[in-house]
């Protein structure tokens, strides 16, 4: 039995999806293989990812391949309704809805591991996380999951480091395919996305603030740079302050940062990273958003329980410290790319979801031989994604000859 806000929404997400599945190729192919093979027939599968258009594509396409989908969000503020009101019309098994409580949010989140699944499709680790603690009579029957970001990876070598973790979890995340374009490119338009359409405000000549330079940092910076911004990078990492500083930017601490900057951008997946002693040195009108997978990067928690709050524009909170000064936290600290846009461009989610896909396959058709733990995406996979990628841009490249091999490969010239 499905939750969702309102089956009348389906039309509306139909539409949503049939736009993402016209320009995602490489799932219609792994759609077409999965419906002759059927990989994960008789098998139960628990997703809970990001509920909008290309989730429900990776959706449909793993009930393609035989699977019993149980799909859920992965943020309260990430999902579309109407979409998830088409999956739900559909037949899917649904538990999300926009604007979920906390309470809420973990009941959608248990509702779909109610039924035992077999493979999870993780994003962020809180799946993991509750079969772990509340759920774990239904581990035995887990084969194994699939985890989508960073965050949720790094929450799992945790596990994995005091032998926590009771059955293996493919690092989707890790895979080439995925970080080097998803989180670059992917997170560096769909941030920039948000930002623009809630603010409707110039980024050129602003100062941006980038907390983290890792691959989302990056993309981030990227594309600020192409606005015309003047960006700053803060770091705790010696060598990708190195990296930001010969990449062109400027790169001090948030305790020097807070003062400058027009605009801060949140992508460290930690805690605590933008706190009561930065909201006090920032500028009247300094604007405050957040990229990584949690709404713990800023604190949310002071303001709100300190300094006065108002609505400035839809997704635009106004808190005004006692120094009469006024900042703006978007999206209320969560993800900004989903929680004040679409996401992800389709396109580049067309080749994550494709590395999920597979990497779901492998593990329905190898978890007899696999141990818990953490498991890096098979290289062959990675390759198989990007070789499908240049055939549907239409492109070829170069292949070695025996005689390059053999010079490559040996030691004597």
């Amino acid at each position: 039995m499905s939750e969702v806000r309102d089956l009348s929404l389906a039309p509306s997400g139909e539409q949503k999806i049939a736009w993402a599945w016209r320009n995602m190729p490489l799932l219609n192919a792994i759609k077409s293989d999965f419906e002759k093979s059927k990989p994960f027939e008789g098998m139960k599968i628990t997703l809970s990812v990001h509920m909008e258009a290309k989730t429900a594509c990776l959706c449909r396409v793993l009930a393609a391949g035989g699977a019993e989908m149980h799909a859920t969000g992965c943020n309260p503020l990430s999902t579309q309704d109407d979409v998830a009101a088409a999956l739900a019309a559909g037949g899917m098994a649904v538990y999300a809805w926009h604007g979920a409580t906390e309470a809420e949010y973990h009941r959608h989140l248990t509702a779909a591991l109610a039924i035992g699944p077999n493979i999870i499709i993780d994003d962020g680790g809180d799946l993991v996380n509750i079969m772990h603690t509340k759920l774990q009579h239904l581990i035995p029957d887990v084969y194994g999951g699939c985890e989508e970001t960073t965050t949720g990876i790094k929450r799992l070598h945790s596990m994995a480091a005091d032998q926590s973790l009771k059955f293996p979890m493919i690092a989707v995340n890790d895979a080439q395919c995925k970080y080097l374009f998803d989180n670059r490119y992917g997170t560096g338009q769909s941030v920039w996305d948000g930002i623009n359409r809630t603010t409707n405000l110039i980024v050129a000549g602003k100062n941006v603030v980038i907390a983290g330079y890792g691959w989302c940092g990056k993309g981030i910076a990227m594309r600020a740079k192409g606005f015309g911004a003047r960006i700053c990078v803060t770091e705790i990492d010696p060598v990708k302050a190195l990296e930001a500083l010969m990449d062109g930017f400027e790169v001090m601490t948030m305790d020097e940062a807070a003062s400058q900057g027009d605009l801060f951008i949140t992508a460290t997946g930690c805690a605590g990273v933008i706190t009561k002693r930065h909201f006090d040195k920032m500028k009247d009108g300094a604007i405050l958003c957040n990229a990584g997978h949690f709404n713990v990067e800023v604190d949310i928690d002071w303001l709100d329980q300190n300094a006065p709050k108002r609505e400035e524009k839809p997704n635009i909170a106004g808190y005004t410290l006692d120094s009469g000064k006024t900042i703006f936290v978007l999206a209320e600290g969560r993800l900004v790319n989903l929680a004040s846009g679409d996401g992800h461009p389709v396109e580049i989610m067309d080749m994550s979801f494709a590395i999920q896909a597979l990497s779901a396959k492998f593990l329905a058709e190898n978890h007899a031989r696999m141990k818990p733990g953490v498991v890096p995406v098979p290289e062959a996979i990675d390759f198989e994604v990007a070789w499908k990628k240049l055939q549907a841009c239409g492109l070829s490249i170069d292949k070695l000859t025996s005689e390059q091999e053999k010079y490559l490969n040996s030691w004597a010239y």
